[in-house]
């Protein structure tokens, strides 16, 4: 069994022996085989980057086996440097989430458990496939583990949530799959990625398939105004649940664009970049504005998370490479920054059952290791120097500039924004006096919460001061990315 079969099958492998073998009385043997085995799953992935080939933008650690021999469907599975580190982050991240839910779930503690290693699994098939039905097959199922893990964990809205993220995303990606369907027939049969990026297709087909996958891959980010969704299953869904979901599942609809949208039509997605950056802006400037008068602490990151994705989506479509690469290292940033700000509202979420922010003040006084934890994610959402949440954007708005400067200028004033939802949100519940008998009752951070929150820091801090290992990997594979949207395929 190759690496990446390892990646994908050995969380999946984990998750079933837990729902297999898992009761709540006994809860305490779940949790720790739940951990190694998210332990494990993130070992077998190191030596995907210890064995990756810097310098060239061919796919690597490449698996091939025929699947579904009829329709010409193989298991085809390989990694470059745009999805290298989204394997890695996946199951980094699943580790610090099962760290997060240790105390937070005491019921059916075996399928919430199984249902985060499933669901890792899942997601690095996503980033894996070369295939474009498996692709499918792999982003379609993600939804199932997800949706349990809202509908059945969830808050007091907990099925409403899970059905508005079930039925947005499930209708989006119906179009994906007929112009997978329409690219099959085109290529004379074939679902292999490589065929499909050298098909030869008129206008007319482009734009349709651009807007097909448009329609599945910006409701996955999500681009505005499809993101309506996001702030309802955040504020509703568990700890665990809105940290991998923030971390990584908005990012397989990026991760489309990069795959599916500017290699298989490059010409549409150059005639439409205009509206792509349009809807970016919007998210970045508009959606940051929202989340500046939120008052529940899950809804402003969540809005904060809309905005900055819409870095990401600008960065795809100003069509230089800093601004593609500084996407790719905001939705690795944003995938460390945005599980650490849901965390730590869980933590206090766990101590006080109450995520608004006038609930809150002073927290600073009766937790001050936890405050300096808070601090550096606050900052880093800020998109403060030396921390991973400045490098992406600083990246996209140097591109931005290069490419038109006033789209340079209104992204970044979206820093300010960010700036300002995010220190309002910190003075109001960590600083000043302490303001309430709960407050006055809280207790610092334990081990275990120390242990997790302390990752995410040192996750943060490295990228942040020293990027060139995420940069490095995939500048190849974005220079080659840009040469290939650059040549026509009209005919």
């Amino acid at each position: 069994m190759g690496l990446l079969s390892l990646a994908i099958w050995t969380p999946i492998f984990f998750g079933v022996i837990l729902l297999a073998l898992g009761r709540d009385d006994q809860a305490r043997s779940v949790r720790w085989i739940a951990l190694i085995g998210a332990i494990v799953s993130f070992l077998v992935t190191l030596p995907l980057y210890g064995g990756f080939e810097i310098g060239t933008s061919a796919m690597q650690f490449v698996e091939k086996a025929p699947w579904i021999e009829r329709f010409n469907v193989n298991y085809h599975l390989g990694v470059d440097g745009i999805s290298l580190w989204f394997v890695l982050l996946t199951a980094f991240i699943n580790v610090v989430v099962i760290i997060a839910s240790w105390e937070s779930i005491t019921s059916r503690v075996n399928q919430y458990m199984a249902a985060f290693l499933i669901l890792s699994g899942l997601m690095i098939g996503v980033f894996a496939a070369l295939d474009g039905m498996l692709f499918y097959v792999f982003f379609e199922a993600t939804l199932i583990p997800m949706y349990l893990i809202i509908g059945v964990w969830g808050g007091p809205r907990k099925i409403y949530a899970a059905f508005k993220f079930f039925l947005y995303t499930l209708l989006g990606s119906l179009l994906m799959l007929i112009a997978l369907i329409f690219l099959y027939v085109k290529s004379g049969g074939s679902f292999d990625l490589a065929v499909w990026y050298k098909l030869p297709l008129d206008a007319t087909a482009q734009t349709v398939l651009f807007f097909a996958f448009l329609a599945a891959f910006s409701v996955k980010v999500p681009m505005w105004p499809v993101h309506t969704w996001l702030p309802d299953v955040h504020v509703e869904a568990p700890t665990g649940g809105s940290a991998v979901l923030a971390a990584i599942m908005l990012k397989l609809g990026a991760y489309g664009f990069l795959r599916f949208s500017l290699p298989i039509a490059p010409d549409a997605a150059r005639e439409w970049a205009g509206l792509m950056i349009a809807l970016s802006l919007i998210a970045v400037i508009y959606v940051g504005l929202v989340a500046m008068v939120q008052r529940d602490m899950k809804k402003l990151v969540a809005y904060s998370s809309v905005a900055h994705m819409g870095f990401v989506t600008l960065g795809f479509f100003i069509f230089n490479d800093i601004g593609v690469s500084g996407g790719i290292v905001q939705m690795i940033a944003h995938g460390f920054v945005s599980a650490a700000m849901f965390l730590c509202i869980g933590v206090l979420y766990d101590r006080v059952h109450s995520r608004e922010i006038a609930s809150y003040g002073g927290v600073v006084n009766t937790m001050p290791k936890f405050t300096a934890f808070a601090l550096l994610f606050a900052m880093a959402n800020c998109g403060l120097p030396a921390t991973a949440g400045f490098v992406g954007e600083w990246m996209v708005i140097l591109g931005a500039v290069k490419f038109n400067f006033w789209i340079g200028a209104a992204a970044a004033s979206a820093l300010i924004f960010g700036a300002a939802y995010t220190l309002w949100m910190f003075k109001r519940v960590y600083l000043g006096p302490v303001a309430n008998d709960d407050v006055k009752g809280l207790a610092d951070i334990n081990s275990r919460e120390f242990l997790m929150l302390a990752l995410l820091a040192i996750a943060v801090l490295f990228m942040g001061i020293y990027p060139k290992p995420f940069t490095d990997v995939m500048d190849s594979s974005v220079i080659d990315l840009l040469k290939h949207v650059a040549a026509s395929k009209l005919q």
